[in-house]
């Protein structure tokens, strides 16, 4: 890999069918370090393809706990773990717990997968 590389942003196009949720999740990965969102009409290194049409139903499916809940709306605001924690009364420790069993029970690779798997699926609402 050349330098130059290692110092570009990777660009990314949102194809994201639902206005509102397009505009969140442009919202939260806008100050994603690295990470360039590009129009359209612009090159991209990568596309993230969002159909509501094509969205599983099984949003009311997915058992998650009351703390689960109220730790993936924090999530969502895009607190920190220590935030998370002041906020909720835990320990540090215990948000990691549910932010993993968050991440496992929505089958997403990161805070932000999970907070837009779980608004497409109905979890939440932005």
């Amino acid at each position: 890999m050349s330098t130059d590389n290692a110092v570009q942003p990777i660009r990314l196009l949102l194809d994201v069918r639902d206005g509102a949720l397009a505009d969140r999740l442009a919202a939260l990965l806008a100050d994603v370090p690295g990470l360039q969102l590009v129009g359209s009409r612009e090159a991209a290194d990568a596309v993230v393809l969002l159909s509501v049409d094509t969205a599983p139903s099984v949003g009311n499916d997915i058992p998650l706990t009351p703390r689960e809940l109220e730790v993936l709306g924090l999530l969502a605001e895009g607190a920190s773990n220590k935030v998370i924690a002041h906020r909720l009364g835990i320990s540090v420790h215990t948000v990691k717990f549910h932010v993993r069993s968050l991440l496992d029970k929505l089958d997403a690779v990161g805070r932000t997968d999970a907070v837009a798997h779980a608004v497409r699926l109905g979890v939440i609402d932005l």
